[in-house]
């Protein structure tokens, strides 16, 4: 299967300097060696997730560098404390288009939907190609209070994270979605991912919009951000 190596992955450099700022150079090339050979040694049996050709191959791929890269720290962090590095690592995309684009505008709020729609199409044809990558399902655009919704059924990330013991690292890429979201102005509404629940489920709006104020974004037992109504 071709798969992707790590030295492919964008996150390459940014994670290795890293490590160089935090660790220090001897220690830094230590921690890269063993979490090289970790990501290279789940290569041989992972799922077909079809390498380069997945439309989400940076997000399973970074997923597994992430999880190899942990258990390599010396110190073993608070998971916590590595939620800035991660999502800087993965949302800078969503960073740089949040300086021209805001959910808040109708327009681009219909805009984002269209952009999901075209992921899960593209979803759904890698679907029949990778089943054990992401099951992606959209659905309509809710025009009169400008949200958009889809959902997952299957991650990859997660259920690596179930299959290696990993979970309580997962968080620390689903979290990032958050962040991501909030980068384009808007809030993200989410009750459960593949993690802690049976679907991952997005609700988009921006973050002025009325039913933004209805949720609360908290930290469940297992260090997930979901999405909670309040009570009055």
């Amino acid at each position: 299967m071709n798969h992707l190596q790590i030295n492919e992955l964008p996150y390459r450099k940014p994670a290795i300097k890293w490590l160089l700022e935090r660790y220090g150079k001897e220690e830094a090339v230590r921690i890269w060696r063993k979490t090289r050979k970790t990501y290279n040694s789940w290569l041989f049996d992972l799922s077909d997730y079809g390498g380069k050709k997945n439309g989400h191959a940076n997000a399973i791929y970074g997923g597994l560098l992430i999880f190899a890269l942990y258990p390599a720290l010396p110190d073993q962090p608070p998971i916590k404390e590595l939620q800035g590095f991660v999502q800087t690592l993965f949302m800078e995309p969503f960073t740089k288009l949040g300086k021209v684009f805001d959910l808040n505008r109708n327009g681009n709020m219909w805009l984002i939907d269209k952009i999901f729609q075209k992921v899960g199409e593209r979803d759904r044809k890698d679907a029949v190609k990778y089943p054990a990558g992401f099951l992606n399902v959209n659905e309509p655009y809710d025009r009169e209070h400008h949200a958009a919704r889809y959902h997952f059924t299957q991650c990859p990330n997660a259920e690596f994270a179930k299959k290696h013991d990993l979970l309580h690292v997962l968080p620390l890429l689903c979290n990032c979605d958050f962040f991501g979201i909030e980068e384009l102005h808007g809030k993200l509404i989410r009750c459960g991912t593949c993690g802690n629940s049976n679907v991952c489920d997005y609700l988009v709006v921006g973050d002025k919009n009325p039913i933004a104020a209805e949720y609360a974004t908290v930290t469940d037992e297992g260090g997930f951000l979901i999405s909670r109504k309040k009570t009055i």
